[in-house]
């Protein structure tokens, strides 16, 4: 069997110190295979965004082991879990944080832009071809308050895929969105998961959408409750 892109064992999370400190993360076990499309779920407040934040190398864990596309991040220092983060991981947010001053295109060179420090033709070639696969082939030069909601998301899909990253981490990825807009958006990240065999790990409160992941992950007050397949 291939190498897991993600691995936890036995995370915690605890903020603050002595008498004042808070464990919001209970010795979490989790692993996510290549090309898996997971759904994690939860009440406001279970940990969602915080366990979302140390898988994305944001922050770490205070306890336990987490390894992402091979590599044990326990040790690394914060050049090198920067590095890792825009290599591995790619992200896609509620709000799309593009940059108005630039073009789809420009904002998806971005991520290679920051690795390289200056822009080619490969680079727009890259960029081209993903803007292409999300459907916005003819709108390369359109700035994003040109764009309506749904082909925002998919600039930020697109800004996602750039440094082909083995898993990419969704938060709310439909939240803005109409029903049919979200439901366009939702089954263009499925379609790249079974064409490029990326993993996805979809954080959502929306359980029409979660039944459509392969796989359902609830966590409840800092703990997993259920993992189970949709």
């Amino acid at each position: 069997m291939a190498e897991p892109v993600l691995v936890l064992e036995g995370v915690c999370k605890t903020y603050g110190e002595g008498a004042l400190a808070v464990e919001v993360l209970h010795d979490i076990d989790l692993r996510l295979q290549a090309g898996e499309f997971a759904a994690l779920i939860g009440p406001s407040g279970s940990g969602k965004s915080t366990l979302l934040n140390l898988i994305g190398l944001l922050d770490r864990p205070s306890r336990g082991r987490l390894v992402i596309a091979g590599h044990d991040t326990g040790a690394l220092p914060e050049a090198e879990l920067t590095r890792l983060r825009g290599r591995a991981l790619g992200f896609v947010f509620q709000h799309h944080h593009l940059i108005n001053a630039f073009s789809a295109l420009e904002n998806v060179m971005m991520p290679l832009l920051v690795e390289r420090g200056r822009q080619d033709a490969a680079m727009r070639a890259t960029a081209a071809r993903l803007l292409a696969q999300v459907g916005l082939g003819d709108r390369l030069d359109a700035r994003p308050d040109r764009l309506s909601g749904g082909q925002q998301q998919r600039v930020a899909i697109a800004r996602a895929l750039t440094m082909g990253p083995p898993l990419v981490l969704a938060d709310e990825p439909t939240g803005n969105l109409d029903t049919q807009t979200s439901d366009a958006v939702f089954s263009l990240l499925r379609e790249v998961n079974r064409a490029q065999g990326t993993s996805f790990l979809i954080v959502t409160h929306d359980p029409r959408l979660a039944a459509r992941c392969d796989r359902i992950i609830e966590l409840v007050d800092g703990r997993i409750v259920a993992d189970h397949p949709a």
